[in-house]
Formats: C-alpha cells, structure tokens, sequence
C-alpha cells in the first residue's frame, strides 16, 4: 500500500452502520433513564367525596405533590394527612372539599366552612344535641350542599290547661292554634283560648282552653194570683169575706244556659209559655172600704181612693228599643230616669198623665204612646232588656188611681 493510499484510509468518514449504532445507544441510555425516572416515583391514591384517583409523583411531601398535580386545595379544605409529610410509596389521602353554608340555631343565623358531608354531622359538628321533640329543616342523611341552609329550633315546654286537666306539651311553635293541633287536641265551634288562638307562645306561657256548651234549659215559674176587692153592702163596716179563693198560675220559660267549663255563665229568656192561668182571689168588704184593687207583688198605693180595673194585655220596651227616642210623648227622659215606672197606653182609653197600678209592675203613670198599643194594650217600662224579655208577654190587671 502506497504512503498516499494509507493517508486516504486515515481520513475515511465513519460508515452509516456506526451512526445508527451511536444513535440506538443513545436511545437506549434515554429510555433506561425514563425507565429509572418513572420507576421511582411514589404512587399516592387520593379519595375525595365519591371520587377516588391515582397520581405517580416525585415530590417529597404532601404539599410538593398538589403543586405538581396542580390541585384545587383551598385552604378550608381537610387532608387526612399534613401538607408537610413526607410522600411514601403507595400512600392513602382523604380529600375533604369544604363548603360555606349557613347555620341558623333558634334563629340567630351564621355562616360557616364544614367539610362534614351530611347535615347530621354539621350538627354535631356544632355541639348541637338533637332532642326528640326538636326540629330540623333538613333530613339528618342530607348530604351537605355549597349555600345550603341548616336550619334548627330547639323544643320548650308549654303547659295546657284544658277543662281542669294539665298537659304539658313539647314544641317549637310560636303559634297557640298549632300546639292544640300537635297536641291533637280541637276546638269546638263555641270553644276557645283565653288569650285567642293567635298568641305568640314562649316557654312561660300557659294556654288555658275554654269549653264552651250552650244548652237549653226548661223551667216552671209559678205566677202570683190577683186579689180583688169588692164592695159588699151587707157586710159589716170594715168586715171582710173571701169569696173565691186564688190560686196560682204556672209559666213555663225556656232558657238558653252558655257553660264555660261546665259552670253557668250567662242564661238568657227566649221564650215563655202560659201553662195555666191564676185565678184571682176575690174578697168582699164592708161599705167603707171603697177600693176595687187587682195586686200581684205589690198593691195600687193606699192614698188612692179607687177606681175601674181594666183587663189589658201587656208587654214590656226599654228606653233604647227600635225605634224609642229614649223621651216619653209626655216629655219624661227615660235614659235619664232608667229605674222610673212608666207605661205606654192609647190615650182613648186611658189619658196620658193618668196614675196606674197594673199588676206584677206597680204604679206607674200613662206618659208614653206606641204605634202598637191600641185598646186594651200596654207597654211596661223597662230598666234593661233582660227585664224586659223576662217580663214577655201577659194579660195582667190595670186599675185607675183617682
């Protein structure tokens, strides 16, 4: 071999055969180090709410790994494990995501971060101890919601007196109708609360319930008999004799009773029946006694000097009736004078201003008319309504005084 042909094989470029060599080392030295790089990286398993995810990370603590996962953690959020331990291989982390909800207890609200995932926990979370009779706008199970509101009302006693019997109820309320409900208890038609079913209902309140019964209640009232004198010639001066012995009459009234608890509170007159009429005892005197006298519970007064007795048929108004003024046709003021007797008369039979005795009323002076009183017909005053309801109707004795 020539000097110049040994220097041209000194020079020679290296074939294509070493280039792919070099290049496949290469490759090969590359892939033993990913295989190295990837082999040693920790795998962390993280389960957060339902879900659950693997990542494979270098990172030598917790915190290194959510940075190079690029993780959300806020931080209100749990971690089971510290931001600073150490990664180990095949580790376990609980993510606990948490949420800004509102917590009302009896009413005063405020808002708080819970990573508890149901409201049974938020509770007891918040030292709340759940009684029986308590109440909670959500379901124990529900799970907790980002805005939710966790409502809580505590229960009070309250006391309820009903007819003489005491119940204490649990409730959390503020409404007197809705404890009766709860309690199951109901009011009748005429029942009722004390202090009404609206009252606002606190721990020391007491409800006192009042049954209320109306009944009817069915009375006989005997009625006085009329004594009527009679002047008789041929008895003695001042001599007197019974000539038909009275006798009593029955009325039967019908009474409309309100109970309250079983005890009368009010009885009211709606209405009145005649069951057997009096008879009048009749009594003859001697010449000097000149009066003709018709009583029942009081007699004409004894300066009268006597005079006719008529039959009438009476009924009895008050100052303020439909229709009264309260002033008599005479002028008399009877809002003025509640307690004066007075009686409404037709005038052609009996004049206005003439003084009267009309049996079972008294005396009392003709000062007033009415648009109903005609003939044999008067109208007895009366202090209230219930006297004059009591009164009703009745045929009754009138006689003139002179």
């Amino acid at each position: 071999m020539s000097l110049k042909q040994r220097a041209d094989f000194s020079v020679r470029k290296p074939g294509k055969g070493m280039v792919l060599a070099l290049a496949f080392l290469l490759l090969t030295a590359a892939g033993l180090f990913y295989a190295v790089h990837e082999t040693t990286k920790a795998t962390v398993t993280i389960t957060k709410g339902e879900e659950t995810f693997t990542v494979a990370t270098h990172a030598d603590t917790v915190k290194g790994m959510i940075e190079e996962q690029n993780l959300d953690v806020k931080e209100k959020d749990e971690l089971s494990s510290s931001i600073t331990e150490p990664i180990t291989g095949n580790m376990n982390l609980e993510w606990k995501p948490a949420r800004k909800i509102t917590v009302s207890k009896n009413g005063e609200a405020s808002s708080i971060w819970t990573t508890a995932s149901s409201v049974g926990k938020v509770i007891n979370n918040q030292n709340i101890d759940l009684g029986p009779y308590d109440e909670l706008n959500k379901e124990v199970t529900a799970p907790v919601k980002d805005g939710m509101t966790v409502a809580y009302e505590s229960a009070f006693p309250v006391t309820i007196k009903d007819n003489g019997k005491t119940k204490e109820v649990m409730t959390t309320t503020a409404q007197a109708e809705n404890i009766l409900k709860q309690a199951g208890m109901t009011l009748d038609s005429n029942d009722r609360l004390e202090d009404g079913k609206n009252t606002t209902i606190s721990e020391e309140t007491e409800l006192d319930v009042v049954r209320v019964e109306k009944v009817t209640d069915v009375v006989q009232e005997k009625q006085e008999f009329a004594t009527v004198t009679r002047k008789d010639n041929s008895l003695a001066d001042g001599e007197e004799k019974v000539v038909k012995s009275g006798s009593k009459g029955v009325v039967e009234k019908k009474y409309e009773v309100v109970l309250e608890n079983g005890k009368e509170v009010s009885r009211e007159l709606v209405d009145q029946t005649k069951v057997k009429e009096s008879q009048d005892k009749v009594v003859a005197v001697g010449p000097t006694d000149q009066t003709s006298i018709a009583s029942r519970g009081s007699s004409p007064s004894e300066s009268s000097s006597g005079g006719r007795t008529i039959s009438m048929e009476a009924t009895a108004y008050t100052a303020d009736c439909t229709g009264c003024s309260g002033i008599t046709a005479t002028g008399i003021n009877l809002n003025a004078n509640p307690n004066q007797n007075v009686v409404a008369v037709d005038p052609a039979v009996i004049p206005l201003g003439t003084r009267v005795h009309v049996e079972g009323y008294g005396e009392a002076v003709a000062a007033d008319t009415g648009g109903a009183i005609n003939g044999n017909r008067i109208d007895v005053h009366m202090p209230t309504n219930q006297q004059a309801m009591s009164f009703g109707r009745r045929n009754v004795q009138v006689t003139i005084l002179e």
